[in-house]
């Protein structure tokens, strides 16, 4: 094989990484994002342990969802943002992908 050919399946391997990267970053992402809403069904000052995991949900997953919550106002008491940022995560782990697949 030739070095053209060590160099292509190196590249190759690269793209697949990353591929895979994104593909668990993104599912880690919308598990921490159902986590959330979970966390938030729990009344607050149960455990100061639930508390220490709200805080660190909240800090993680609350940045990311304000930008649909601008967008999309609340219906009654239904917060449809986390549905619209976990199908938006989809579609860009999607996009991304194909980008990557496509240039490396």
């Amino acid at each position: 094989m030739g070095d053209t050919g060590v160099g292509s399946m190196l590249l190759a391997d690269t793209a697949t990484s990353v591929q895979r990267f994104v593909s668990v970053f993104v599912g880690v992402y919308v598990l921490l994002i159902f986590a959330y809403i979970i966390a938030s069904w729990v009344p607050a000052g149960s455990s100061p342990t639930l508390e220490r995991v709200r805080q660190f949900l909240y800090d993680v997953c609350e940045p990311y969802l304000r930008i649909f919550r601008r967008v999309i106002p609340p219906l009654g008491p239904l917060d449809l943002s986390p549905i619209v940022g976990v199908i938006a995560l989809y579609v860009l782990e999607r996009l991304v992908n194909t980008l990557i697949g496509r240039f490396l």
